[in-house]
């Protein structure tokens, strides 16, 4: 990318003029022309994956789970909307806030499946082998990815209003900068917490052949959490950055990572691994501790 393809106050598609609509800001805010091939590839595939992760949360009424169908929902409507900005018009700032809120907050659902992954985990093999209790993890996790998320699109909204107006974006970059890094702090921690918790239990995992299904939900996490990394690297370097302005950033590190953790619970899915309900897996968990006692 050349020098006049970019301009200081940002990028220009010289070979897609704007359309000065009334919806459209005088640079793409993206740092590039979106690619329509990668848009539409990743709406499909998340497309496929809901049809197949709803197709199991019914069959395996894992209603427990549904938090995980409805982020692959959002992450549809956000790759439709940067499909319609790479073909109709990357200038248009409704397009891109509609993707940058969807494709943000559908990790958001997809994070409180997996939160709800570990607290039955804890509730089938036993609450002593975790540092926190199966309802403290759900709450405060998914309350930290709910107080992030809100922060990062309010930052990300503001950001859009800003180059709207031909103004400096920076506190907006800033406040978008302070929930991912709310953010990552907090998944750290719930990888901590449940790295210690599989540790722990690991014979108890041995027993109950969860062994692959274990390292199916450590895998997912870690491709999870590399995803919100990537976002706070980008916005840490600030609007027009290296990473912002080279999508190929965006396809190996924020779609790619996202797509493999879904893959890989469509092959393992914790309804047919865990059980229907965390309900049911207590009920399980307390009837064989009274067989044994019975034994």
């Amino acid at each position: 990318m050349s020098d006049n393809e970019r301009p200081s106050g940002g990028y220009i598609d010289p070979n897609f003029p704007n359309p000065n609509g009334k919806d459209d800001v005088p640079i793409i805010i993206y740092g590039y022309t979106p690619s329509f091939a990668l848009a539409v590839f990743a709406a499909a595939w998340f497309f496929l994956m809901l049809a197949i992760h709803l197709g199991q949360t019914i069959r395996y009424r894992s209603w427990w789970f549904i938090p995980f169908s409805v982020g692959l929902a959002f992450e549809i409507v956000g790759y439709i909307a940067r499909s319609l900005s790479a073909k109709k018009d990357p200038y248009n700032l409704n397009y891109f806030i509609i993707n940058y809120f969807f494709i943000v907050t559908a990790p958001v659902f997809l994070a409180a499946g997996i939160y709800t992954i570990l607290s039955a985990l804890i509730s089938w093999l036993g609450s002593k082998y975790s540092l926190l209790s199966p309802k403290f993890i759900l709450w405060f996790f998914i309350l930290s990815d709910v107080i992030s998320t809100i922060t990062q699109v309010a930052g990300a909204a503001l950001i859009g209003v800003q180059e709207s107006n031909r103004k400096d974006p920076t506190f907006a970059n800033d406040i978008l900068l302070g929930g991912l890094s709310y953010q990552v702090f907090s998944i750290g921690v719930f990888i901590a917490v449940a790295g210690s918790f599989l540790v722990r239990a690991r014979r108890a995992v041995q027993e109950r052949r969860l062994t692959a299904f274990a390292l199916v939900f450590s895998a997912a996490t870690i491709l999870v959490y590399l995803r919100t990394v990537f976002r706070l690297a980008e916005t840490a370097q600030g609007l027009n950055g290296s990473i912002q302005t080279n999508e190929i950033y965006f396809a190996c590190l924020e779609f790619a990572p996202v797509a493999a953790a879904v893959l890989l619970f469509a092959g393992w899915h914790p309804g047919r691994c865990l059980g229907s309900t965390v309900r049911e897996t207590e009920a399980l968990n307390d009837e064989a501790h009274n067989n044994r006692n019975k034994a």
